[in-house]
Order: structure tokens, then sequence, then C-alpha cells
């Protein structure tokens, strides 16, 4: 052998037989079954965290500072909660226990719109990141909020002028990092926004890629067309369209209505739509007293409303429409559940309601002696300012699991954070999604029911939402990728809360990392506050 070689080997094998640094990452989760969230099957592997990001998937053999032992248990990416209503919370409990417990490690919210008006919006950002949050966090904005800094409540379409003003407001919530638009055009004033009119404000982030987000006009009885008008503002706009909550909630139509509305979605997206829904996998939805009143009443503004219903005869005729079934412009819940003995009072902000929450407004009017409609009328005034908030069961297993099963659905809790800086006693009885949504579609439609495979569930949790926006970094469990883990142990992992006992927290979601970070260990909080901001890029605007 000549000398140059043997140098060569002897370099090689010093450089080999080298130990490793100790603690040469921050943690190592060991021997797990690794899901990489594309929807492939597991493999088994140690994961390495490094400086916020996944550093090494397969053999690790340097130490972490932090040691997690997975084996028998799966690692993924953490989950993606695609419709959060955290926005307000965060800024007095930065915590997201119960999110953490579910294993979700981001939260994009904004249905109803941002916290702060959208000259705020930039600062609001700034603050949660100096106060701190446990998981990663984004938003749209509402584009009711323009609508009513620049018009006011009341019903009327808005000048060209005010149109301009409105456009504005979006610009200024784009620039500072928001996902795009969203409408909740169920509930007044945003009920009163035409097709057009939020076409033109969609426009915006349809520029940069972003997003009109909706609660459909309608989920009911007339699902199809508002899905065509969905789908008509994403075109024209160029937007990406994501439908919140995606249900068909009529009871007479159950089992009809979704395989049509899934047919429209389908037909939009093979002619180039970027459209996409979430869902959360409950009977029953959770809103406000307020969709029991037809949009009509709130025409002249909210005040005006209440001094409507305050009034006897306006309330006979109301009766009369509650029972005729939907209008053209108003949902009809009680209608599309079924009847009063289908919607039960979850929080009527009162202590002389508190002995009726969980029960149905057929069961208290009885109990009281009055019109079901009454009852909640006077709760909901009774409420004031705050909402008075019902259950509604009006939605059918079988249309949930058809819905699950598509591939552009992904999955959103339609519930806030914790807050542990508010009065428990005041929560009244919350939906259940707010601490079992994620769990649950593991436990009952992958393991229970076969509905889905646990690498699709886990791809509809992570890299698919991710992917819709734009989060390139998050999502995947890749080598480069940030570290937003979860470690669960499968044939344990439960929802706990029900109906009954909304707030139970879930069993068999072990660890949670978020940012790098141990956040939830072995089922526990850990205090931390690794969570960021998430902002949607958009030049020009």
């Amino acid at each position: 052998m000549t000398r140059p070689i043997a140098l060569i080997l002897a370099s090689l094998l010093a450089g080999a037989a080298a130990p490793v640094p100790p603690e040469a990452y921050d943690v190592v989760i060991r021997g797990g079954r690794v899901l990489d969230g594309a929807g492939n099957p597991w493999i088994t592997a140690d994961v390495a965290i490094k400086d916020g990001r996944i550093v090494r998937v397969g053999v690790v053999e340097g130490a972490g500072k932090q040691e997690i032992d997975a084996r028998g248990r799966y690692v993924a990416p953490g989950f993606i909660d695609m419709l959060d209503q955290s926005g307000r919370t965060l800024l007095r409990d930065g915590s997201a226990v119960n999110k953490l417990r579910m294993g979700v490690t981001t939260l994009i919210a904004g249905e109803g719109g941002t916290a702060v008006p959208a000259d705020e919006i930039a600062g609001y950002f700034t603050k949660l990141e100096s106060q701190g949050i446990a998981v990663n966090f984004g938003t749209y904005y509402g584009a009711v909020q323009a609508r009513v800094k620049v018009m006011g409540d009341a019903a009327g379409a808005p000048s060209e002028e005010q149109l301009r003003a409105m456009e504005a407001e979006v610009r200024t919530a784009m620039k500072a990092g928001v996902f795009g638009v969203s409408s909740a055009l169920i509930y007044s004033p945003a009920s009163f926004q035409s097709t057009a009119d939020l076409a033109r404000l969609a426009a915006i982030p349809g520029k940069c890629g972003g997003f009109y987000a909706s609660h459909m006009r309608d989920e009911s009885d007339k699902l199809l067309a508002a899905i065509d008008e969905a789908v008509a503002i994403g075109e024209k706009s160029g937007a990406k369209v994501e439908i919140f909550h995606i249900k068909a909630a009529y009871a007479p139509l159950w089992g009809k209505l979704m395989p049509q509305a899934i047919a429209r979605i389908e037909a939009a997206r093979s002619r180039g739509l970027d459209v996409g829904a979430n869902i959360y996998p409950y009977r029953a939805g959770g809103t406000g007293l307020d969709v029991t009143i037809p949009t009509h009443v709130f025409a002249k503004g909210r005040e005006a409303a209440h001094a409507a219903l305050r009034d006897p005869a306006v309330r006979a005729q109301l009766k009369k429409e509650l029972a005729a079934g939907p209008q053209a412009d108003w949902s009809n819940l009680v209608h599309a559940s079924g009847g009063w003995s289908n919607v039960v009072l979850a929080n009527g902000q009162t202590e002389a309601t508190k002995r009726f929450h969980g029960k149905s407004f057929a069961e208290i009017g009885k109990a009281l002696g009055k019109d079901p409609a009454d009852v909640a009328w006077d709760i909901w005034l009774g409420a004031l300012p705050a909402r008075a908030t019902a259950l509604y069961f009006m939605m059918d297993e079988r249309d949930i699991e058809l819905a699950m099963k598509q591939p552009w659905v992904s999955v959103g809790t339609d519930a806030g954070a914790a807050d542990a800086t508010a009065d428990p006693a005041a929560q009244g009885r919350p939906h259940p999604r707010s601490s079992g949504t994620f769990p649950r579609i593991i436990a009952e439609y992958v393991t229970a029911r076969k509905v889905l495979t646990l690498p699709d569930a886990i791809r509809k949790m992570t890299s698919w939402p991710a992917q819709r926006l734009g989060l390139a970094d998050r999502g995947l469990l890749r080598e480069g990728m940030r570290a937003d883990l979860v470690v669960f142990d499968l044939p344990k992992v439960k929802d706990r809360a029900t109906f009954e006992d909304p707030t139970a927290a879930p069993e068999g979601i072990g660890e949670v990392v978020v940012n790098g970070v141990v956040a939830l260990a072995k089922g526990q909080p850990t205090g931390s506050r690794s969570g960021a901001v998430l902002r949607h890029s958009c030049p020009g605007v």
C-alpha cells in the first residue's frame, strides 16, 4: 500500500471512529412509527430536531437534550386546525391547552374576521409574538369588517366610492399578512353583501395566492346554490376558495344533498378552481341564537332588531315564518334541525339560564309554559351584549362520512382555544369539538369505522392544509422542515369530550412539539410559548 493511500484510509477510519458530540440535538424522538404527512405508510425511524427544524429522519446516533421514547407509537407532523376561533382569546391566554391536547400545532382563524380592524392587524400580530403563544397562528380578514367600517351594519348596496374604501381596508389587511378575506353569510350584516361585492374584495388576495374563505350563505336546502356562489366568487376573483365546515344541514334531504354538493365542487376543480373545504366530525353545529331570527329583522341594524324582537306582534309574524321553513335570504336552522326538540341551549350567558344548559328548547318551553321561540328570543335578548349560543342537531352521519372521504377536505374545529382567564362557570355547555375534533377523527373514523386510513387522515390534518396555505416548510415530517410534531398511541387515542361533558380532555396524545420545543409532554402542557405568527405574503397590493 502506498503511503498516500494509507494516510487517506487512516484519516477516514479516524473520522468514522470520532465520537458523536453529546447532546448534539435539541430533541430526539426514538423508534416511532413515522408518518410523513404525505399519505405514505409509516416507517420506523428516529427524528432529530435542532434549532426548530427536523434535521434527521432515520437512525440518529447523537443524543438530544430531550429524549422521547416513541417505540410502539406514531410520530406525525403537527395537526393544522383550518377553522379556529381563537383570535381574541390568544391575546388574553396564549396557552391553547385544549388545542395542544388534540395534537394541534397550527391555528387558522378569522371566519368572522380578525380580532382587530385592518389598520391594527400588524400591531396585533406583533403583540401576540411579544406576549408569546403556544401554537402557530394565522388568520383571514372578514369582508364584513370592511363593510361595517365603511357603511355600518344596516342593509343596502354600497356605492362605488364605498366599495373602493372597502378594497382599501382589504389591502391594508393583506399587507399585514392575513391569508385572505372571509365571509360568514348566514349572519347579518354579512348576509347583506352581494356576490359581486365579495368578488371585488376577494380579487385582492386573488392576485397573490390568497383565499376567499366562506361560511356559505346556506348549508341547508339551498346548499347547492351557496356552493355555486362561492365557486363563482373564486372564479371571478382568482382567489382560492375554502368552504368552512362543509355540511348538508337539512334533515329532509339527508343522503341527497351531500353527493350533489361534492359533484359541484369536483366540477369546479375540474375547471381549474383551487377549491377545498374543511369539516368537523359531529352531527350538531353550534352558533348563536340570532340565526333563529329571519334576516330581514336585521335590515335596519342590530339595535333596531333588538327593539323589534320585544314587540309581541313582530314575534307572532316571525313564528309563522319559522313554521313556514327557509326563506330566500335566511337559513332556517330550526327547520333544518327538524324542530325545537333538536335545538339545545349551550350558553344563555346569565345565571337564570344556567339550569337549562343542555336542554332542548322544546323541553325548556314545556318547563316554563312558553313557546320555544319566545324562550329562545328572550334568552337571546337577555344575554346582550354577550351572545347566547345553541347546538343545532342537523347533520347525518352518512353525509359526514361521505364528505370526510373527499381528498380535498381538511379538518377544522370551529372552536377557540381554552381561556384560563375566563370564569369556567360562565362558559355554559360548549361544543365538544373544542376538545375532541382531531382525536375523534382518529378514534372513530379511522380505528372504529375504517372510513379513512390512518395515513390519509394524517394527510388531511397536515400536508394538505399546509400546501393550500402555502406553508412550504410545514405539514410534512421531512428533513429541513419546521419541527411541528405530534406523538400518539393509536390504540389509546380517544375523544372523551361529549355533548354532556364537552371539555373532557382526549386520551392517547402524548407529546406535541411546536417549532422544535416540547409543548406537551406525557399529555400535559409544558407552558412553552414557541408558537409563531404565520403571515401570508402579498407583495404589490
